[in-house]
């Protein structure tokens, strides 16, 4: 089943030395419960593409459909994950959790043993009392992956959730991620620079071209679940690497599947 589709969606933003063009024409159809990765060059438009489906911001040109309608304010069953963890300091761990659920006016008994379960879920039982400060960045950060799963959205968002994080932390959240991704799916739209993590996450990886931002190739991940670390040292994923890097390095492939 569809879940969104994309279609000659683009956005150019104005600036003080004139217009730019993150996006052009770009075509993605998402189906539900599919994790697509989004990678590519600095400024290629990736964020761009993630704020857009997030309606963050509003697109120049196309169409951008959720569930066959049209979006034109953000859906209360998306969440949303940034590099950086941006917790509320002065809120412990299971009050920062709980915050989208206070806004949405959700039960507070059924909220917080959602919340009890999440924190469990990413190791994290035992520190709901603590402050931020008194955290680790990759426990932040699971933190705020709890924040984003709290009213069990249909979609998740990841803006380079890992990249602020050493290359272990990183490896082993993603490995968590796909736990709760496996335990609980979700369509997953995750950015990131990472050529290996896209490959390793992805059912398929959405390689973009240099700035105006294009969908240069799509890859489809032909690995089982569960995925393994073993597995990045295989000639199959040595192909679907050298596959994304001749897109995004050398420009080849532009436009094709």
């Amino acid at each position: 089943m569809e879940k969104i589709r994309i279609e000659a969606l683009s956005k150019t933003y104005a600036s003080k030395g004139g217009r730019v063009t993150a996006l052009e024409k770009v075509d993605l159809a998402i189906q539900q419960n599919e994790f697509i990765t989004l990678v590519g060059p600095s400024g290629c438009g990736k964020s761009t593409l993630l704020k857009l489906i997030g309606v963050l911001i509003r697109p120049s040109r196309g169409v951008l459909l959720y569930d066959g309608a049209p979006l034109s304010q953000p859906p209360r069953d998306i969440g949303m994950v940034f590099q950086e963890a941006v917790l509320l300091q002065w809120r412990t761990v299971l009050d920062n959790v709980l915050l989208p659920a206070e806004i949405l006016g959700l039960d507070k008994t059924s909220a917080r043993a959602r919340a009890m379960h999440l924190l469990e879920l990413v190791g994290l039982a035992g520190f709901e009392d603590r402050f931020p400060r008194e955290l680790s960045g990759g426990m932040q950060q699971r933190a705020s992956i709890c924040r984003a799963l709290i009213h069990d959205p249909s979609v998740l968002l990841m803006d380079e959730p890992f990249a602020a994080l050493d290359a272990m932390t990183r490896e082993e959240l993603g490995f968590e991620l796909m736990r709760i991704w496996d335990t609980d799916k979700k369509t997953v739209v995750f950015v990131t620079h990472n050529i290996t993590e896209a490959i390793l996450l992805a059912d398929r990886v959405v390689a973009m071209s240099p700035r105006p931002g294009r969908i240069a190739k799509i890859v489809d991940i032909d690995l089982p679940r569960p995925r393994t670390i073993d597995m990045e040292f295989t000639s199959q994923f040595k192909s679907y690497s050298d596959q994304i890097r001749a897109v995004i390095y050398h420009g080849g492939g532009v436009g094709k599947r």
